[in-house]
């Protein structure tokens, strides 16, 4: 049998080759790769700053910090998205206020999200759910008549626009992310894109330990980025041995490594080219499917491009399909090695944040958002990366509608 995965990163000799020479310079740290790779990243978004991460979760976590967002605060966001969207706001100690998402964008509805919005709330998480950046400008517009920050989560967006704008450029401050499953890869790792040179400061310095930030590049001496220390680099004389072991404030270890960055600079040489080839497998996809019945395909605003993170058909039409049978047919699909998954099951239906919601300390419980609910018990994402080919689309649809067939003949 073929095995078709989920998911699979897209590394050709050019990325080794540039890991290789980075780590031939003995430079694994806070070195001129990670600047690279920000200055590419913040150029895709049209934004002045970029700043490097070990993870979206961390850029999330730091972007929050930096608005100044903290307990007693609450923030608004999406249900409908992976955890760490919502995580980012208990890390900092506020409140996750949930509301219901458009069934065609799956992003959230913008009316919704207005009427949440009390004194109370003082930032709105925005997820680009699978790549979709429909909404952003409403989002932004809404943020902008109640004065509180919009924190753009493109971590599922590279490379489009909507209405013109690059996704990452709106609001504030926006978090991507480059896991291996993401449109391009540092392995892990994620970064932070902003106009503010304050919040991105502030956000250099709380990745490196609450470091100062001198010239916000933080770099410290070839002794403190790896290489062999030269007599007297550290310590010695009784005077300070400088502002690499000076702390402002409260910071983390949410760097990331040259290593990472050097993967990511060769992967965003290429980004045209992986975004067309992930466009390319869509289109196969909709081809393959498209006029199928029981199923609902990704639906696209005219005036929006998709990133394609991921391709996520849902099961609809006449008949009501349950999430036994949506979990019946992933399974069937994963039984011929075909990758497939339930993208996403609803955030505030995980078990801590139903207890969180009985404790006061999250709003929304499992009811509260029919649509997003609806939408979560019906998800199936199917196998998506770069070199995916027509063979590989036609099994996975056949195999696909094989394991719907055989659950409406279990109806009986």
């Amino acid at each position: 049998m073929h095995e078709i995965p989920l998911s699979r990163p897209d590394i050709t000799n050019a990325e080794i080759d540039l890991v290789v020479q980075t780590m031939k310079s003995g430079r694994l740290a806070l070195g001129p790769m990670a600047e690279r790779f920000e200055q590419a990243v913040a150029a895709s978004a049209d934004r002045a700053h970029g700043v490097a991460v070990s993870s979206g979760t961390a850029g999330l976590h730091l972007a929050l910090l930096a608005l100044g967002i903290g307990p007693g605060d609450e923030v608004i966001t999406t249900p409908f998205s992976f955890v760490a969207s919502a995580n980012c706001i208990l890390y900092v100690g506020a409140k996750p206020v949930f509301v219901d998402v458009c069934p065609r964008t799956l992003n959230m509805d913008p009316e919704k999200l207005a009427a949440a919005i009390t004194p109370r709330t003082k930032a709105i998480v925005a997820v680009e759910t699978f790549g979709n950046p429909a909404y952003m400008d409403e989002y932004e517009a809404i943020a902008q008549r109640h004065e509180i920050p919009l924190v753009e989560d493109c971590c599922e967006a590279l490379g489009v626009s909507h209405r013109g704008r690059r996704a990452g450029s709106f609001g504030r401050i926006g978090v991507l992310a480059f896991y291996p499953n993401k449109q391009i890869t540092t392995g892990e790792g994620g970064c932070i894109v902003t106009d503010d040179r304050r919040l991105a400061n502030l956000c250099r310095s709380m990745r490196n330990q609450g470091r100062a930030i001198a010239d916000a590049r933080e770099r410290p001496s070839a002794a403190e980025a790896g290489a062999a220390p030269t007599a007297g680099a550290i310590g010695g004389g009784g005077g300070s041995v400088g502002s690499w072991l000076s702390h402002e404030r409260l910071g983390y270890n949410f760097r990331m490594s040259e290593l990472n960055a050097a993967l990511g600079v060769a992967q965003m040489r290429r980004l045209d080219e992986i975004i067309r080839k992930r466009q390319h497998v869509a289109n196969m996809y909709f081809k393959r499917l498209s006029g199928h019945h029981d199923l609902i395909l990704p639906t696209l605003l005219p005036e929006t491009e998709m990133s394609w993170f991921v391709f996520v058909v849902r099961l609809g039409g006449p008949g009501a399909w349950t999430r036994d049978e949506r979990d019946r047919i992933i399974a069937g699909l994963r039984r011929h090695e075909i990758g497939a998954s339930d993208y996403f099951p609803c955030i505030h239906t995980q078990p801590f944040y139903e207890a969180l919601a009985r404790e006061g300390q999250v709003r929304g419980r499992a009811g509260d958002f029919p649509i997003a609910e609806s939408v979560s018990t019906r998800t199936i994402a199917l196998p998506f990366f770069n070199d995916l080919t027509e063979r590989d689309v036609d099994i996975v649809c056949g195999t696909l509608e094989l394991m719907m067939s055989r659950e409406n003949l279990g109806r009986g």
